[in-house]
């Protein structure tokens, strides 16, 4: 199938059916406010190193309902101890830095572009992405960011300075938000979500669930 090429004046995206089977939709267009949230809505995400922006739906999705978040005995000890200090919203830029340095799986170099980091800053701003912090004394250990629209989580990136930061701040979110959420969207498979009781759903599931929730 062909990859779509979206135009930064027409507000729209192809069918997600269409995706190829790695998931990839369509290229080029904009990170504009409107068409991220379009984007979400829609089941699709942005992710490249370099223009043209690339943007994807992958079938199956990984996702974590938060009925089924997996802590394990060692994190419970952890999570008792309060090493750490858990915030929201206290450092969205130190988060957002801090994640365009770690590496992505199956992506060379940076994933996180200044582009894509101003975009998801203005979503911010506007009150669509939050940052969840994990603090060790007065410095950042750890912590995660996103874009959260009604009940629906989409987890964008996650990084860790300190053993076990960045699962702290997932962990600590995803219970304090458990009455709220539906749905963690985590995109694509990783080990340390899978760990955490992420699972795969097909992409129907998935829009059927943030068309119910958004």
């Amino acid at each position: 199938m062909p990859v779509f090429s979206l135009s930064k004046h027409h507000l729209a995206f192809p069918p997600v059916t269409l995706a190829e089977p790695d998931g990839l939709l369509a290229a080029g267009g904009d990170l504009s406010m409107e068409r991220l949230l379009l984007a979400y809505r829609s089941g699709i995400f942005p992710w490249y190193s370099r223009k043209p922006i690339l943007w994807w739906s992958p079938d199956p999705r990984f996702v974590l309902f938060p009925a089924e978040l997996k802590v394990s005995h060692s994190m419970k000890q952890l999570l008792k101890k309060d090493t750490f200090r858990i915030t929201v919203n206290e450092d969205f830029k130190g988060v957002i830095g801090h994640c365009s340095r770690i590496p992505r799986e199956g992506q060379d170099g940076t994933w996180l572009t200044q582009d894509m980091m101003d975009a998801y800053t203005r979503l911010h701003e506007a009150g669509h992405a939050l940052s969840v912090e994990c603090w060790l004394g007065d410095e950042l250990a750890g912590g995660l960011y996103g874009v959260k629209i009604g009940g629906c989580f989409f987890g964008e990136s996650m990084f860790s300075r300190v053993s076990n930061a960045s699962k702290t701040a997932f962990i600590t979110f995803v219970q304090q938000h458990q009455q709220e959420l539906a749905l963690i969207d985590c995109q694509v498979h990783t080990p340390h979500l899978a760990s955490l009781g992420a699972r795969f759903i097909s992409r129907e599931s998935f829009l059927d669930l943030v068309r119910q929730h958004t």
